[in-house]
């Protein structure tokens, strides 16, 4: 089993389960990274290093997502 807290919330995958990269959680979870900043562990993630951002058991991520509108 591997463990990501996401936005404060722990999710669990199965082994092998868990996405490898920031960018296949994004849409594993639906989320167009255009629209998302994304925090590892305390540390802003450039968008342009998604693709390449490993994910790794125990990571803590913080998620903001900018929407239209007022």
């Amino acid at each position: 089993m591997a463990l990501l807290k996401i936005n404060g919330i722990d999710k669990t995958y199965a082994s092998g389960a868990m996405p490898a990269t920031l960018a296949d959680l994004l849409t594993q979870m639906n989320i167009d990274a255009a629209t998302v900043v994304a925090e590892i562990d305390g540390a802003i993630v450039p968008r342009q290093a998604f693709a390449d951002t490993r994910l790794a058991d125990g990571m803590t991520l913080e998620l903001v997502r900018f929407v239209p509108g007022g």
